[in-house]
Parts: C-alpha cells; sequence; structure tokens
C-alpha cells in the first residue's frame, strides 16, 4: 500500500476555501479530515457489509506515524474479523471498570490519609472487586452494589456493609466527576440496609473514677515524651491521632492555639484547639526534647516519625486500664460527658471535639462564633481535672465559670 501524505503536507493542510472539511487520504481508508474545527484521523472501512469509521486521534496530538500505527492495528483486527470499533469499545469499558476507577480514586485522595485508614478503605473495596470490579463503572446496577453488602449484614457485619456501601458511593461520585458514569449507583441504597447499631467507645465518666485515671497516668514511668503525650491527652479533647501528628509549627503559645490543617482533620476542614495554661506547660516541658523536630511527640523508634497509634493504649494497659474500662480515643467521651453534665453549650462542646453539624453551614458557623466561648470553657475543664487527680471531694465546676 502506498501512503500519500506527509508530515510536511499535515501539518500544512488546511479547510477547502469554501469552509468545507477538507479529507486527505493516506490510502488504506486513513484519512486526516481538516475543518476549521481541527484535524482528526479517521478511518474508513466496511465490516459486515456496513461502512464505518473509526476515530484515531486528533492532530498533531497524534502524529503521523502513530495514526499509520492505529490504522495498521485496526486493519489487522479486520483480517481477523473483529470490527475494530467494537473492539475500541470494549478496551475503554474495562479501562473504566470500577476497580480502575476505585484505584484512580484511591490513588488521588489517600496521599494524606493514616496508614491504618488506607487499609480499612483497601478492605472494604476488596470486599467489591469480586462482583463488580471488572465491570463498567457506567453499567453497575444498586441490586450489584446490595448483593455484597447483603452477604455482610447475614455474616453479621451490619456496620461493613454501611461502611462497603459508602466507600463505593465515593468511587462512583468520583466517576460522576470524571466523566466514567452518570450517577452514583449506590445512592439508590438508602434504607436498604438495616441500621447499624450505634457502638461507644469504653471510657470512665465518674469523677472519682476519673480522678484515679489520671493519677495513674501521672505515675507512668516510661519515656518521658510518652508521659507527657498520655498526660496532655484528656486536657484536649483531640483525636488520638490528631496529637500524634501535632507540629511545632501548629502551635502558637502567644495566642494560645493549636492549628490542625484541613488535611488532618476528618472533617477535611481546619480546626482551632485552644491550649489550657496546664496543656502549654506540659508541650513547653519537651520543646528542649522534640522542638529540633518535626513532631512534637516523635516516634520511640524514630525522632522523624510520630507515635505509634497502640502507643497511649499501651500505657493505659501499663496502668492497669483493659481496653473494656477505656481506650485512647475514650477521654473524648469523657471529656464530652463532664462538659455536658456540668452544664456547658452543647454546640460548643460539638464544635470543641470536632464534630459536623447535621447542617454544615450551621456546623461551620459554630465553628467560629463559639470560639469565645471554648477558650475559657477548656481552662476551666483543665482546672477541674487538675482537682480530681489532686483527690478534691467537692468541686465547683460549671458553666457559670465561664
Amino acid at each position: 500500500m502506498q501512503r500519500k501524505l506527509t508530515d510536511i503536507k499535515a501539518k500544512n493542510a488546511k479547510p477547502k476555501a469554501d469552509g468545507k472539511v477538507n479529507k486527505l487520504a493516506d490510502g488504506g481508508g486513513l484519512i486526516l479530515q481538516v475543518s476549521i474545527t481541527g484535524k482528526y484521523w479517521r478511518y474508513n472501512y466496511r465490516f459486515d457489509g456496513k461502512q464505518k469509521t473509526l476515530s484515531l486521534g486528533i492532530y498533531p496530538d497524534v502524529g503521523l506515524s502513530v495514526a499509520r500505527e492505529k490504522h495498521n492495528k485496526a486493519r489487522e483486527l479486520l483480517t481477523e474479523g473483529v470490527d475494530p470499533s467494537e473492539a475500541k469499545k470494549q478496551q475503554a469499558k474495562h479501562q473504566d471498570c470500577f476497580e480502575n476507577v476505585a484505584n484512580d480514586w484511591f490513588n488521588k485522595f489517600s496521599e494524606n490519609w493514616s496508614d491504618k485508614y488506607k487499609a480499612k478503605v483497601n478492605s472494604f473495596l476488596a470486599k467489591l472487586y469480586p462482583a463488580i470490579g471488572a465491570l463498567p463503572v457506567d453499567e453497575i446496577e444498586p441490586p450489584q452494589i446490595l448483593a455484597v453488602c447483603n452477604v455482610l449484614v447475614e455474616q453479621g457485619s451490619v456496620y461493613s456493609a454501611h461502611k462497603t456501601k459508602q466507600i463505593a458511593g465515593q468511587v462512583f461520585r468520583y466517576g460522576v466527576a470524571t466523566g466514567k458514569c452518570k450517577r452514583d449507583a449506590a445512592a439508590d441504597l438508602r434504607g436498604a440496609l438495616p441500621p447499624a447499631k450505634q457502638t461507644h467507645l469504653p471510657t470512665i465518666t465518674k469523677p472519682s473514677e476519673v480522678g484515679g485515671l489520671l493519677r495513674a497516668l501521672a505515675s507512668y514511668q516510661g519515656d518521658y515524651v510518652v508521659q507527657q503525650a498520655v498526660n496532655v491527652l484528656p486536657y484536649l479533647l483531640c483525636r488520638p491521632g490528631e496529637l500524634r501528628h501535632m507540629e511545632w509549627t501548629e502551635l502558637d503559645f502567644d495566642l494560645r492555639v493549636w492549628i490542625v490543617p484541613a488535611e488532618k482533620m476528618k472533617s477535611r476542614r481546619e480546626h482551632k484547639v485552644p491550649l489550657s495554661k496546664q496543656v502549654i506547660e506540659r508541650l513547653e516541658s519537651v520543646r528542649d526534647l522534640t522542638g529540633h523536630n518535626k513532631y512534637v511527640f516523635h516516634s520511640l523508634r524514630s525522632k522523624s516519625g510520630t507515635l505509634s497509634e497502640n502507643t497511649i493504649n499501651l500505657v493505659l494497659r501499663a496502668v492497669g486500664y483493659s481496653k473494656e474500662q477505656i481506650v485512647s480515643h475514650g477521654f473524648r467521651g469523657m471529656g464530652s460527658s463532664l462538659l455536658n453534665s456540668r452544664g456547658y453549650n452543647p454546640d460548643a462542646i460539638e464544635s470543641q471535639l470536632a464534630h459536623l453539624q447535621g447542617d454544615k453551614v450551621r456546623g461551620a458557623y459554630n465553628r467560629s462564633t463559639y470560639w469565645d466561648e471554648r477558650i475559657p470553657m477548656m481552662q476551666n475543664y483543665a482546672d477541674y481535672l487538675d482537682s480530681l487527680r489532686a483527690g478534691a471531694d467537692v468541686i465547683q465546676f460549671s458553666s457559670k465559670q465561664a
């Protein structure tokens, strides 16, 4: 087959003088279609007695040599009795299968996730892949997702069923945003799963028992940095992971505030934490040891890393508390219970805990307007914890002090 086009001809090609499409043939059905909107490679061929056209790309993104390679592959398919256009559709479907879209979503958004959360997300995706992983994301229907979730429900894992549906929804929404599918198929499953039982992390809320816990933590004789971490956590009401990833650059001792970046927060929104004088004293006490490092509470193995997520729980076990009594995350529940029982504004407490309100606009409003309430609230709370640790019998602690 004799080729007719050259790189110079393709580069200089223009539409016809009257503005109509100019079709430059290269041979074997390959043409460069030149219009006022651009230059397009097309392969005209016949299959099963029907005239068909295959798009091979846009010039100059697809140059002459590449267009010829695509043309030759399409001609080879024809000799094998395969329709090149249908083969292209099937290839596109494979590229846009659920597993590939999920991998793209995961790689784009997981950069700032903890290793633990990455593993959790992958475990939920793994439950979906056998059933729908190879299917084009735009062809998956709600019953196919529900079938996966129902298996988990039958196994007694209602929570996992809900999380699997939730993760699937995030992948579908990413697919919608990137043009891979037209809707979130998981959204139609609202109300299709039995409600998951709400579980509360074990904690301690009785004042006298809280005092005993604080005295036990104060008696811990392990690594000094770990000592300060486990003794400052009850005073902050933050998540343990947020404390472990606390950086010196996030702290402003003059303004007495810790500003947690959005990418570290579960809500993916920046969060401000007022620092009581007790917290500042403990942070100052480790400055000489870790102030030249990135993290305030660095890893026991590497000063460039963070404390292990199990460290604080191990300390709790070491000082005599079982996992049925309290876990590191339980200090948030402890603080919430004590603050609510003393009459503080529930919205201010929720804002301190960085919980999203049902109304997201209202939640954003709360985080700004309750700041002036949260500053004295957290100082009063710190004073109250000090008193409990000291074993005071009668504690005057209420919102009236705020």
